[in-house]
Protein backbone atom coordinates (compact mmCIF):
# COMPACT_ATOMS: atom_id res chain seq x y z
CA UNK A 1 0.00 0.00 0.00
CA UNK A 2 2.18 2.90 -1.23
CA UNK A 3 -0.03 6.14 -1.27
CA UNK A 4 3.11 8.48 -2.47
CA UNK A 5 1.43 11.58 -3.73
CA UNK A 6 0.91 11.73 -7.20
CA UNK A 7 2.12 14.64 -9.40
CA UNK A 8 -1.53 14.83 -11.41
CA UNK A 9 -4.64 13.17 -10.24
CA UNK A 10 -4.93 9.44 -10.36
CA UNK A 11 -7.52 7.51 -12.65
CA UNK A 12 -10.02 5.15 -10.39
CA UNK A 13 -8.12 2.24 -11.68
CA UNK A 14 -4.50 3.76 -11.29
CA UNK A 15 -5.24 4.49 -7.62
CA UNK A 16 -6.49 0.92 -7.17
CA UNK A 17 -3.20 -0.16 -8.23
CA UNK A 18 -1.42 2.16 -5.99
CA UNK A 19 -3.42 1.27 -3.08
CA UNK A 20 -3.09 -2.51 -3.25
CA UNK A 21 -7.04 -2.82 -3.96
CA UNK A 22 -10.12 -2.90 -6.36
CA UNK A 23 -11.13 -0.52 -8.48
CA UNK A 24 -14.71 -1.52 -6.78
CA UNK A 25 -13.53 -0.91 -3.37
CA UNK A 26 -12.48 2.45 -4.14
CA UNK A 27 -15.70 2.41 -5.09
CA UNK A 28 -17.87 1.14 -2.24
CA UNK A 29 -16.01 3.79 -0.12
CA UNK A 30 -17.00 6.38 -1.89
CA UNK A 31 -20.38 5.08 -1.94
CA UNK A 32 -20.09 5.19 2.38
CA UNK A 33 -18.64 8.59 2.49
CA UNK A 34 -14.93 7.36 2.84
CA UNK A 35 -13.53 9.75 0.07
CA UNK A 36 -15.26 11.61 -2.13
CA UNK A 37 -12.75 12.15 -5.30
CA UNK A 38 -12.86 14.58 -8.03
CA UNK A 39 -14.77 14.33 -11.50
CA UNK A 40 -13.01 14.59 -14.94
CA UNK A 41 -14.78 16.79 -17.88
CA UNK A 42 -16.24 12.89 -19.14
CA UNK A 43 -17.42 12.09 -15.03
CA UNK A 44 -14.38 9.98 -14.13
CA UNK A 45 -13.33 9.26 -10.52
CA UNK A 46 -10.22 11.51 -9.97
CA UNK A 47 -8.01 10.47 -7.06
CA UNK A 48 -5.65 13.86 -5.20
CA UNK A 49 -2.59 13.20 -2.96
CA UNK A 50 -5.26 13.70 0.02
CA UNK A 51 -7.59 11.15 -1.12
CA UNK A 52 -5.06 8.81 -1.24
CA UNK A 53 -4.10 9.61 1.83
CA UNK A 54 -7.51 9.36 3.71
CA UNK A 55 -8.11 6.15 1.88
CA UNK A 56 -4.41 4.61 2.69
CA UNK A 57 -5.60 5.70 6.36
CA UNK A 58 -9.40 3.89 5.88
CA UNK A 59 -7.17 0.17 4.68
CA UNK A 60 -4.84 0.37 7.76
CA UNK A 61 -7.58 0.73 9.80
CA UNK A 62 -9.52 -1.69 7.79
CA UNK A 63 -6.72 -4.14 8.27
CA UNK A 64 -6.41 -3.81 12.05
CA UNK A 65 -10.27 -4.84 11.90
CA UNK A 66 -12.12 -1.76 12.44
CA UNK A 67 -15.17 -1.95 11.14
CA UNK A 68 -16.63 0.23 7.71
CA UNK A 69 -19.21 2.17 10.04
CA UNK A 70 -16.29 3.31 12.24
CA UNK A 71 -13.56 3.98 9.91
CA UNK A 72 -16.35 6.44 8.72
CA UNK A 73 -17.29 7.93 11.89
CA UNK A 74 -13.18 8.18 12.39
CA UNK A 75 -12.51 10.07 9.31
CA UNK A 76 -15.47 12.57 8.91
CA UNK A 77 -14.04 13.69 12.16
CA UNK A 78 -11.51 16.58 11.89
CA UNK A 79 -7.99 16.53 12.89
CA UNK A 80 -6.23 18.83 14.51
CA UNK A 81 -2.32 20.16 13.69
CA UNK A 82 -0.27 20.48 16.99
CA UNK A 83 1.46 23.81 17.21
CA UNK A 84 4.86 21.95 17.74
CA UNK A 85 4.47 20.33 13.93
CA UNK A 86 3.76 16.97 15.62
CA UNK A 87 0.91 14.31 14.29
CA UNK A 88 -1.86 15.47 13.50
CA UNK A 89 -5.03 14.45 15.78
CA UNK A 90 -8.57 13.74 16.96
CA UNK A 91 -9.69 17.14 18.92
CA UNK A 92 -11.77 16.04 22.32
CA UNK A 93 -14.59 17.10 20.69
CA UNK A 94 -13.65 14.18 17.65
CA UNK A 95 -13.11 11.74 20.03
CA UNK A 96 -16.42 12.66 22.03
CA UNK A 97 -18.54 11.72 19.10
CA UNK A 98 -16.32 9.35 18.03
CA UNK A 99 -17.32 7.33 21.65
CA UNK A 100 -20.89 8.09 21.41
CA UNK A 101 -21.03 5.74 17.69
CA UNK A 102 -18.51 2.98 19.30
CA UNK A 103 -20.96 3.01 22.16
CA UNK A 104 -24.01 3.02 20.10
CA UNK A 105 -22.50 0.28 17.61
CA UNK A 106 -21.33 -1.81 20.67
CA UNK A 107 -25.14 -1.94 22.25
CA UNK A 108 -26.32 -2.93 19.12
CA UNK A 109 -23.94 -5.35 18.38
CA UNK A 110 -24.76 -6.56 22.39
CA UNK A 111 -28.48 -7.33 21.23
CA UNK A 112 -27.21 -8.73 18.17
CA UNK A 113 -25.48 -11.39 20.17
CA UNK A 114 -28.00 -11.98 22.72
CA UNK A 115 -30.87 -12.76 19.93
CA UNK A 116 -28.34 -15.44 18.45
CA UNK A 117 -27.75 -16.79 21.26
CA UNK A 118 -31.21 -17.25 22.04
CA UNK A 119 -31.82 -18.23 18.32
CA UNK A 120 -29.02 -20.69 19.12
CA UNK A 121 -30.64 -22.21 22.35
CA UNK A 122 -33.82 -22.83 19.86
CA UNK A 123 -32.16 -24.30 17.69
CA UNK A 124 -30.20 -26.72 20.18
CA UNK A 125 -33.67 -27.65 21.29
CA UNK A 126 -35.07 -28.31 17.84
CA UNK A 127 -31.88 -30.67 16.75
CA UNK A 128 -32.53 -32.95 20.07
CA UNK A 129 -36.19 -33.36 19.48
CA UNK A 130 -35.26 -34.13 15.93
CA UNK A 131 -32.42 -36.72 17.18
CA UNK A 132 -35.68 -38.60 19.23
CA UNK A 133 -37.48 -38.02 16.46
CA UNK A 134 -34.98 -39.84 14.29
CA UNK A 135 -34.21 -42.36 16.99
CA UNK A 136 -37.50 -43.54 17.43
CA UNK A 137 -37.95 -43.63 13.17
CA UNK A 138 -35.34 -46.43 13.66
CA UNK A 139 -36.48 -48.39 15.89
CA UNK A 140 -40.06 -48.95 14.75
CA UNK A 141 -38.17 -49.71 11.41
CA UNK A 142 -36.13 -52.04 13.08
CA UNK A 143 -38.96 -53.75 14.19
CA UNK A 144 -38.98 -52.33 17.77
CA UNK A 145 -42.70 -52.58 19.35
CA UNK A 146 -44.54 -49.20 19.47
CA UNK A 147 -44.85 -49.31 22.85
CA UNK A 148 -41.52 -49.53 23.52
CA UNK A 149 -40.00 -47.36 21.14
CA UNK A 150 -42.70 -44.21 22.40
CA UNK A 151 -41.38 -45.41 26.23
CA UNK A 152 -37.74 -44.88 24.99
CA UNK A 153 -38.53 -41.58 23.09
CA UNK A 154 -40.19 -40.31 26.39
CA UNK A 155 -37.53 -41.38 28.79
CA UNK A 156 -34.97 -39.33 26.02
CA UNK A 157 -37.05 -35.96 26.52
CA UNK A 158 -37.71 -36.42 29.94
CA UNK A 159 -33.34 -36.59 30.04
CA UNK A 160 -33.13 -33.78 28.06
CA UNK A 161 -35.36 -31.59 29.96
CA UNK A 162 -33.60 -32.42 33.44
Amino acid sequence: MNAAAPPTPLTVRDAAARLGVTPRTLKYYEELGIVVPSRSEGRYRLYEAADLGKLARALRMRSLGFSLATITAMLQQPYEAPADGGRPHLSKASLKTLKATLAAQLEALDTRVAQVRAQLKEAAALQAQLRRDLDYVERRLAGEPVETALARRERAQGAAKA
